[in-house]
């Protein structure tokens, strides 16, 4: 739904230098065009402009952004033509001011069943050479046309290998859960997490240098350490883990997380002050920055967890960043009205809306059109 514009909407004039003690990156929403006449299985349609002046947004808090991942509704509603179109403009946009970019290279251009090995190996190859075109960073994506071939391990070993060695730049592997995404259920070849590890980090021992780093979304800190431990020395591993973030950027004796995560879309300016701690050697800092936004994204990621997009979004109309809230595949039908009005307490409880007023009034506005005009005060 759209309601007017805030009178003064907030912007960013200046820019905020990029985080010394961690790479930092957030995976960003994408914005749909209300006037667009399409439907939810239909081409997408975006607005440009916010789209672009939102990710300007993040880089100017000193964050990198993560392009057309599963924030950007990747696989659900985003197609592949939109997300390359959208990758060349954001990358366009990155060169102009310095900011740190990396791009989500899947399959997502063949239909879901009856793709081939060799189907799945030609889509990558099509994507990696749009993204490195297009001087990004590429986060090899997670295939769900290669999980529904039941690979073994030794193909993932062949085909990752295939890639990498192609790459003109170090990666970002992507090990997303199916808590995410329910078709990538026995990634890296069988349902065994123990066995799925020890196949990523073959495929890292056998690319020396073609891996920057290691995206891990499986909502498990304790795996996550374990393999945070056991990558070679200048592999990163980037947390995805929305439920327990602070402590695994923060860290432990032995190593930390860097972070690449889709609830920095709308803690951008809290996720930059906090790691803004960590660079000034305040760890006690940065977890009573972070540790209190933790409430807010067990909710936006509660299960079914592939649809925190939808929060994402009515966060980021809620703050301003955008006049409406509708979402390319109608996904913002995806989360209950009691869910979205928990979303606005808690957020606003946390003091991220520029115009508090102004995010009130657009959470009643939602609730009114719907009948179901009470909301309560945050």
């Amino acid at each position: 739904m759209t309601v007017p514009d805030p009178p003064n909407p907030p912007a960013s004039s200046g820019r905020t230098p990029q985080p010394r003690s961690r790479r930092v990156f957030a995976a960003a929403h994408v914005v749909a065009d209300p006037r667009a006449d399409t439907t939810p299985d239909g081409p997408a349609a975006l607005d440009w402009e916010a789209t672009l002046a939102f990710r300007h947004h993040l880089w100017a808090h000193g964050l990198g952004v993560a392009e057309a991942m599963d924030t950007a509704q990747r696989g659900m509603g985003l197609d592949w033509p939109c997300a390359a179109e959208l990758i060349r403009r954001t990358a366009a946009e990155a060169r102009a001011v310095g900011g740190r970019l990396a791009c989500g290279t899947g399959t997502d251009q063949l239909p879901p069943t009856g793709a081939t090995l060799a189907d799945v190996r030609a889509a990558y190859e099509e994507q990696l050479a749009l993204v490195e075109d297009a001087g990004a960073q590429p986060v090899l994506l997670a295939s769900r046309q290669l999980a529904a071939l039941g690979a073994d391990p030794d193909t993932y070993r062949d085909l990752y290998g295939h890639l990498l060695r192609q790459t003109t730049r170090p990666v970002i592997l992507h090990w997303l859960g199916p808590m995410f995404d329910p078709a990538l259920a026995g990634y890296w070849g069988g349902p065994d997490l123990d066995a799925a590890t020890e196949t990523l980090l073959g495929i890292i021992a056998d690319n020396p240098g073609a891996v920057d780093g290691v995206k891990v979304s499986l909502l498990d800190a304790s795996r996550e350490v374990r393999l945070r431990r056991r990558l070679p020395r200048g592999v990163r591993c980037y947390t995805g883990d929305d439920f327990h973030y602070p402590e695994l950027i923060a860290g432990d004796a032995h190593g930390f997380s860097d972070a690449l995560l889709g609830v920095f879309d709308p803690l951008a300016a809290l996720a930059a002050a906090a790691v803004r701690r960590l660079d000034a050697d305040d760890p006690a800092g940065f977890r009573a920055v972070l540790d209190p936004t933790v409430p807010l994204a067990r909710h936006l990621f509660q299960r079914p967890t592939r649809y925190y997009k939808t929060g994402v979004v009515l966060l980021a109309w809620l703050a301003g960043h955008q006049s409406h809230f509708t979402m390319v595949g109608g996904l913002q039908a995806a989360r209950s009205l009691p869910h979205l009005r928990r979303a606005h307490e808690l957020a606003a409880a946390l003091g991220l809306f520029p115009d508090p007023d102004l995010a009130a009034a657009r959470m009643r506005a939602l609730l009114a059109v719907h009948g179901a005009e009470e909301v309560s005060t945050p």
